[in-house]
């Protein structure tokens, strides 16, 4: 195997990698969503139990309040998540560019081989 074949390898290798590692950001930001809206549902329905929606009441749903900081705690991940996933979209571009120069140079060393 030429070293420009194993460079392009290994760059579809990166590539392929950091599409992986994306798409489980998204995957997870996209769990971290479903749950943040079943807490928030959940929240709806012990207000409506107990008859109270003033989270700073004396009486306020004990659950509702620990439901409602969770769901804070999510939406904060979210957006740490939504940072990394940033950060990802950004080396997935520069790898991808590098695996098309490499593939670029390995086409025309072929040529240049056939030719010769």
């Amino acid at each position: 195997m030429k070293p420009r074949e194993s460079l392009v390898r290994l760059k579809e290798f990166q590539v392929r990698e950091k599409q992986r590692q994306l798409n489980q950001l998204q995957m997870m930001m996209a769990e971290f969503e479903r749950m943040t809206k079943d807490l928030e549902s959940q929240i709806v329905f012990e207000e409506k139990k107990s008859g109270i929606s003033d989270p700073s009441h004396f009486a306020y749903p004990t659950f509702a309040k620990a439901a409602r900081q969770r769901a804070d705690n999510l939406q904060v991940s979210i957006r740490e998540l939504k940072m990394q996933q940033d950060a990802a979209e950004l080396a997935l571009a520069e790898v991808q560019a590098e695996y098309e120069k490499a593939a670029a140079l390995e086409e025309r060393d072929a040529g240049t081989r056939l030719r010769a």
